[in-house]
């Protein structure tokens, strides 16, 4: 996990026996819930799977970036921008930012 006071970089959060080696999706939730309740968004990069949104009460935003690629242009605007909005709404507002392993995209 990479983390600034405002940007959280982490592996995709996961269920069943992937969150034996990576971050269990029920631990990412807990945390996100008691350090930053209200204020965290979640960005999901990873094309090849998702999760049920639920888990962080709906505020995630899904981009289809492929594993080993550079994302579009206009997928890299779209997020930038959904980025700049969420964090002037609130000081306090921060971002959760993952793809499949957290480093690749």
């Amino acid at each position: 996990v990479f983390s600034t006071d405002r940007i959280i970089a982490m592996s995709f959060p996961s269920s069943g026996k992937q969150s034996f080696y990576r971050n269990p999706i029920e631990e990412v939730a807990r945390f996100l819930d008691t350090k930053h309740a209200d204020h965290y968004k979640v960005y999901n990069l990873c094309s090849e799977k998702g999760y049920d949104p639920k888990y962080f009460h709906y505020r995630v935003e899904r981009i289809f970036i492929d594993d080993h690629n550079v994302p579009a242009l206009p997928d890299m605007l779209k997020f930038t921008a959904s980025v700049r909005e969420w964090m002037s709404r609130d000081e306090k507002n921060i971002i959760a930012i993952h793809c499949k392993g957290g480093k690749g995209r």
